[in-house]
């Protein structure tokens, strides 16, 4: 399965994207209210500069305490992001993302922001791909018997 096919699929496409110069505040209540796990950093919603986890968020507070509420996004920011690209394979993209350590990927086709996915999405389609080929296993071997 394809990364495009994984984009295709997801429920909500829309790719929530933060500025530099954010408050952290303002990403966790964004990351609350969404209910997601992630923010592209992108000043025009096109380039990505980075990304933003709640887990990043979480480990600036236990290590820094809660005034880390008051930094802003460029702060806490990974900005060597992983990315794939719309023609990737699920497979791929899973293993780069565990490899990685990371949960959440930006998709990119020429060097512009076209989705966002997260290993669960990854799972799910490869969940799927494997349930469809056990099918079509079982099938072939019911129709030769």
């Amino acid at each position: 399965m394809l990364v495009s096919k994984i984009i295709e699929s997801k429920q909500i496409r829309d790719i929530v994207s933060v500025k530099p110069g954010d408050s952290i505040l303002s990403v966790a209540q964004t990351l609350a209210a969404r209910r997601i796990g992630a923010v592209v950093v992108s000043t025009d919603g096109v380039t990505v500069e980075g990304i933003l986890s709640e887990r990043d968020i979480v480990k600036a507070i236990g290590t820094r305490g809660v005034g880390s509420v008051d930094l802003k996004v460029r702060d806490l920011m990974t900005s060597t992001v992983k990315s794939c690209a719309p023609g990737d394979t699920a497979l791929s993209a899973i293993e780069m993302m565990s490899e990685g350590r990371f949960r959440h990927m930006p998709v990119l086709e020429d060097g512009k922001l076209v989705g966002l996915i997260s290993i669960g999405d990854v799972v799910k389609a490869r969940i799927s791909e494997i349930q469809a080929e056990n099918s079509a296993l079982t099938d072939m071997i019911s129709n030769t018997w």
